[in-house]
């Protein structure tokens, strides 16, 4: 009787490890045909989509699109959204309302819902997260639900080379310059200069960069060093092993 209950259990086991398996590979294959790229567009017809832009399976609420311009070589993560208008099966004249340039990475979980145009440029990375809208409901009339009241809208520009943390939120009418670094978590509104730091809800400036003084405040870390022309990736893996080696010969031993 004991050997029976071994043999039963091994086999439960072993069904386990098999149907986690196929659950697994039936995951990763849903996650490839899912995906929806220029070549593979699915249920989607955006107004463009460049060579090399993927969105990742699942793909978040999506509506508007033929208003929705994506570049080339844009990395859209799970679960994001993108919408164009209030609502589906609007027709919303000839101009696009969301355009990511080139390079534009969204991470996991963000949102972006441009009600009016949101203009986002090339190698714009945001974390997971991140919030950018051009509208906000208004609360004029203190009598009436706020979700009721209409809402006013105002034009997104973030300009090329900027970084949003995880959870950073743009409001409307918000205008990021070029290379601007939002800290997580942030409420951006209004207008943000070229390579300037924000930080905070309201986001404020909490450095910039001058060409007269370079960064002020002073950055509190050294500058990492630029990887040497012609080293190949084998070259910097075989670096790092080494570095491990060395650190593990020099910790001391109890």
């Amino acid at each position: 009787m004991p050997k029976n209950r071994n043999t039963f259990s091994s086999l439960g086991v072993l069904r386990r490890r098999l149907a986690s398996r196929a659950a697994h590979a039936g995951w990763r294959w849903m996650q490839q045909a899912g995906a929806v790229t220029a070549q593979t567009p699915g249920r989607l017809r955006f107004g463009a989509i460049g060579a090399g832009t993927r969105l990742a399976f699942p793909q978040g609420t999506v509506f508007g699109e033929p208003w929705i311009r994506l570049g080339e070589c844009c990395i859209i993560a799970e679960q994001v959204t993108l919408t164009a208008g209030m609502m589906p099966d609007l027709d919303l004249g000839p101009e696009p309302l969301l355009v990511l340039g080139d390079g534009v990475v969204l991470g996991r979980g963000s949102h972006v819902i441009a009600d009016t145009r949101i203009t986002i440029a090339d190698n714009v990375f945001c974390g997971p997260g991140v919030y950018i809208t051009s509208t906000n409901h208004s609360y004029d009339d203190p009598h009436e639900p706020v979700g009721r009241q209409w809402p006013r809208s105002a034009p997104v520009e973030i300009g090329p080379g900027c970084w949003l943390g995880t959870g950073a939120v743009v409001l409307p009418g918000a205008r990021l310059g070029r290379n601007v670094v939002v800290a997580a978590g942030s409420v951006v509104r209004g207008e943000v200069p070229d390579h300037a730091v924000v930080a905070g809800a309201p986001a404020r400036i909490v450095r910039r960069w001058e060409p007269e003084t370079g960064w002020q405040p002073p950055l509190r870390t050294p500058a990492p060093q630029p990887v040497p022309e012609g080293v190949t990736p084998a070259q910097l893996r075989a670096l790092a092993a080494l570095a491990d080696v060395e650190q593990t010969a020099e910790a001391p031993r109890g």
